[in-house]
């Protein structure tokens, strides 16, 4: 019970803020009587959400699963990536140029170039989402493999320990919490590659509902779009919040 009791705690600002923007929205939308065009009131996205007038559940499981494919692909080339560059400096000096320059490009200007080679359908989309969300988790992995206290690397070194026990032991414990912390920041980037890929081209998912109604004027079902998309956004974020917790506990700050 007191556990329980701590967890509402932990969660009740956030609970607050976000009751306090949708009332503020709600009366902003009735005294100012906003037209429903340029800003549906809550009650009416809430309406929208679990209408029956657009497939909601069809929709939200595609993008639900090109979010999760982007997340997987991302997050394993960013650790196997980050793991060259902190085996060996040579990788280091070659790849993190070209990283650098591949994370530059502008995103939305090489979505079209992915549609054109691969064609419609979930996988460009997964492609997209991951080369947004890849790179915080190569820093991060290759940060946590070097910024490392010394004195544990030379106790392997005493015990003679060869380099890819030393790594494998002591290295990759270590950049667990620094591997984690960059996957949250993926969840949120995955989603947003996901998206848009399906704004550049596709026949499904949520940012094709949004691209569509918008173009009808059906702004409360774009709104509602955009309401499936944050929660499929925060389950992500939770779940990876949870294996922070469970696998890197002594760096678990609270703050997710």
């Amino acid at each position: 019970m007191r556990k329980f009791t701590q967890s509402i705690l932990h969660y009740l600002p956030a609970a607050g803020i976000f009751v306090a923007f949708v009332v503020l929205w709600q009366l902003a939308v009735s005294v100012f009587g906003i037209r429903e065009y340029l800003l549906p009131s809550p009650l009416s996205v809430l309406q929208s959400m679990f209408g029956d007038e657009i497939p909601w559940l069809s929709h939200a499981w595609i993008t639900a699963v090109e979010i999760l494919g982007a997340f997987l692909l991302a997050g394993i080339a960013g650790v196997l990536l980050g793991m060259a560059i902190a085996w060996s400096p040579g990788m280091s000096r070659a790849l993190t140029p070209f990283l650098v320059f591949v994370n530059t490009l502008p995103k939305v200007a090489i979505a079209p170039l992915f549609l054109m080679w691969l064609g419609y359908g979930i996988v460009p989309n997964m492609l997209i989402g991951a080369l947004i969300g890849f790179f915080p988790v190569v820093i991060n992995t290759a940060v946590g493999l070097t910024q490392i206290d010394q004195d544990l690397v030379d106790l392997g070194r005493v015990f003679s320990a060869p380099k890819w026990k030393v790594f494998v032991k002591i290295r990759v414990p270590n950049a667990y919490p620094y591997i984690l912390s960059a996957l949250k920041v993926t969840a949120t980037s995955a989603v947003v590659g996901a998206i848009v890929g399906e704004f550049v081209a596709s026949q499904r998912g949520l940012g094709y509902v949004i691209i569509t109604t918008q173009s009808s004027m059906n702004t409360p079902a774009a709104f509602a779009a955009l309401v499936w998309i944050s929660i499929l956004g925060l389950l992500l974020y939770g779940i990876v919040a949870l294996l922070s917790r469970l696998l890197a506990p002594w760096a678990d700050d609270g703050a997710a």
